[in-house]
């Protein structure tokens, strides 16, 4: 089987399975925002309670992040994909049978583990299955598994539960997660799971303690919250913006979509620029500068004021899209900044703890300056204060990647 073994290394198709298992894992992460109005109908949900369902698996990432990146190195990482992906898939067949708010919450947040352990070993599986030189392209596509299944689940999510309610969504979501784990464990070769454990590899410890004792992890961790948080405000208050403008519901949807999905280009483009040997700190600089520069154009101006429509909703495009630039370019220097091969996961889990606690935190302060101003106007003030720290941090990635 050495052959095989070998065709498997130089082959993209392992590394193409291991991002669709991640964009199956990041359905569950959307596939409640299209439910929430089925739910309030069906099982009395209310906003507050909305609220918790949609955070749960923020907060499973914001406060075991380090802990289950350290769990994935030591499992393996190709078992801790597989163990999760069937985590996610029981907890969602389990969700679709559901008769009371509590115990769908509880559900949900083992869906947050289940989400950890397969996202966390993701980019350092990546790694193992591609040469050297095609890991920092494949990054860039792996750095887009959220802004994809984001769209994914706002274009097909109402559709679903139109025709086969939300308990055939959560049914549907449930079955794909079991079949992703299936399609996982048959086209990863095992040998592949885990070459850093062996009775030579750090133990947990020494890999928790490697990873908040370096600095790289930290700048990575922090600089993906500035971006993180301010993606998400910008791009999840998007229907409601539009919705005080008079636009339609389904036009929202779409319109909402298709900025998610503008990330994506971004992304993958990125992984083609770390190929071509462009500096990572460059395309951050360029990401959080783009960033600032279109939300202010996207938010400025109260109601009758600011940029025509058209152009408000392009410099969206352009915060999204550009802002693509960064979170691919994270992963790439999470994995060259890990303290060691056997902690890869380890650190990629404290990357997603401060991505977590930037998602938790950003849309709740962007709101809060909202409802201080009365209005929108200032939502691009404070997105480009984040984008202002995130250059900041760059700047001292640059200083920590000098020879």
């Amino acid at each position: 089987m050495p052959h095989a073994d070998s065709a498997n290394r130089h082959s993209s198709e392992p590394a193409v399975v291991v991002i669709a298992a991640g964009v199956c894992a990041a359905l569950h992460v959307g596939k409640l925002p299209p439910a929430i109005t089925t739910l309030g109908e069906a099982m009395g949900l209310s906003l507050v309670q909305a609220g918790f369902l949609l955070s749960l698996v923020q907060a499973a990432g914001m406060s075991l992040g380090l802990v289950f990146g350290t769990v994935a190195d030591g499992l393996g990482l190709r078992r801790s994909m597989i163990v999760g992906l069937c985590v996610l898939g029981v907890a969602s067949l389990l969700g679709g049978a559901a008769t009371d708010v509590p115990a769908l919450m509880l559900l949900r947040a083992l869906e947050g583990f289940g989400f950890l352990l397969v996202v966390l070993p993701a980019p350092g599986l990546v790694r193992q299955l591609l040469p050297p030189g095609r890991v920092t392209a494949m990054l860039g596509v792996w750095g887009a598994y959220m802004p994809l299944a984001t769209a994914l689940a706002l274009l097909l999510g109402p559709l679903c539960i139109g025709v086969l309610g939300w308990r055939g969504w959560w049914w549907g979501l449930g079955a794909l997660s079991l079949a992703a784990a299936a399609a996982l464990a048959r086209a990863v070769p095992a040998p592949l799971a885990a070459p850093g454990v062996s009775a030579a590899a750090p133990g947990w410890a020494a890999r928790l303690g490697g990873t908040l004792a370096t600095p790289g992890p930290w700048l990575v961790a922090v600089t993906f919250a500035m971006y993180s948080g301010q993606w998400l405000a910008g791009i999840g208050f998007l229907p409601a913006i539009y919705t005080q403008a008079g636009v339609s519901g389904a036009a929202t949807a779409v319109l909402t979509a298709l900025a998610a999905a503008a990330n994506i280009v971004g992304n993958v483009g990125s992984g083609r620029l770390l190929q071509r040997g462009v500096p990572a700190p460059r395309l951050l600089a360029v990401g959080f500068a783009t960033m600032a520069v279109a939300a202010i154009a996207a938010f400025a101006g109260g109601p009758g004021a600011g940029l025509p429509g058209w152009l408000r909703y392009a410099a969206v495009l352009a915060f999204s899209g550009f802002g693509g630039l960064i979170p691919a370019t994270l992963f790439a220097l999470a994995l060259r900044l890990a303290p060691g091969p056997g902690a890869v996961s380890t650190t990629v889990g404290w990357v997603q703890q401060w991505s977590a606690l930037g998602q938790f935190a950003g849309p709740p302060g962007v709101a809060w300056v909202a409802g201080q101003a009365g209005g929108w106007e200032w939502t691009g003030a404070a997105t480009a204060a984040c984008s202002a720290l995130g250059l900041l941090l760059t700047r001292a990635i640059a200083r920590l990647l000098r020879p």
